[in-house]
């Protein structure tokens, strides 16, 4: 059987070794215009991505009940607009137009937190916005996930001021995701379920 290639890199051989470690065998360097026009490709989902939820998380603060909730939200707002900026300017370091490509990935995350939202109507506060707080981090580990890949695909590259933008905002996805998960932890007490009627 003769072995197939990505597109954009080669798969390391590996083997394991006396202690039942993998050993990877380091593939040829890969071709920097390669790298680039993955990069190109990732920054232009992301863009896309974080445009997407620009629209989206005004309507996720109007939807959360606790007051703390809809604040962070909304701060969050306000680093994923600088996001879109961050993006934009990363583009232009590669030369490349700052041009969108939809992003599947964000537009079913936010259809899902659509229904969230529909659904939150019938719940009580508690449990509303623990299910908020639920696709919000689907969408934070989305974001982080395609941000640790580009900038990884900008160390490759050695381009250090691409790599720090990039890094700016993975922090800032980070630090959500944390502070998410700090207000879930008192609504979970309040969400208990009820007891069952005998």
């Amino acid at each position: 059987m003769r072995a197939t290639t990505c597109r954009y890199w080669t798969r390391p051989r590996s083997s394991m070794n006396g202690g039942g470690e993998i050993e990877s065998e380091a593939s040829e360097a890969t071709n920097p215009d390669a790298i680039r026009e993955l990069l190109v490709d990732q920054m232009r989902d992301l863009l896309h991505a974080e445009k997407q939820l620009v629209k989206a998380l005004p309507k996720m603060a109007n939807a959360a009940q606790s007051e703390q909730l809809s604040t962070l939200i909304n701060h969050h707002l306000t680093e994923t607009q600088t996001q879109v900026e961050r993006l934009t300017e990363g583009l232009k370091m590669l030369d490349a137009r700052a041009r969108a490509k939809p992003c599947k990935g964000m537009m079913g995350l936010i259809e899902e937190g659509d229904e969230v939202m529909s659904e939150g109507k019938k719940l009580e506060p508690a449990g509303a916005d623990l299910a908020l707080i639920g696709a919000a981090q689907k969408v934070e580990h989305y974001e982080m996930a395609g941000h640790i890949t580009a900038r990884n695909l900008a160390q490759q590259l050695q381009m250090p001021n691409l790599v720090q933008l990039l890094q700016l905002s993975l922090a800032e996805e980070e630090n959500a995701d944390q502070l998410l998960n700090q207000l879930a932890r008192p609504l979970m007490s309040a969400a208990r379920m009820p007891e069952p009627v005998a």
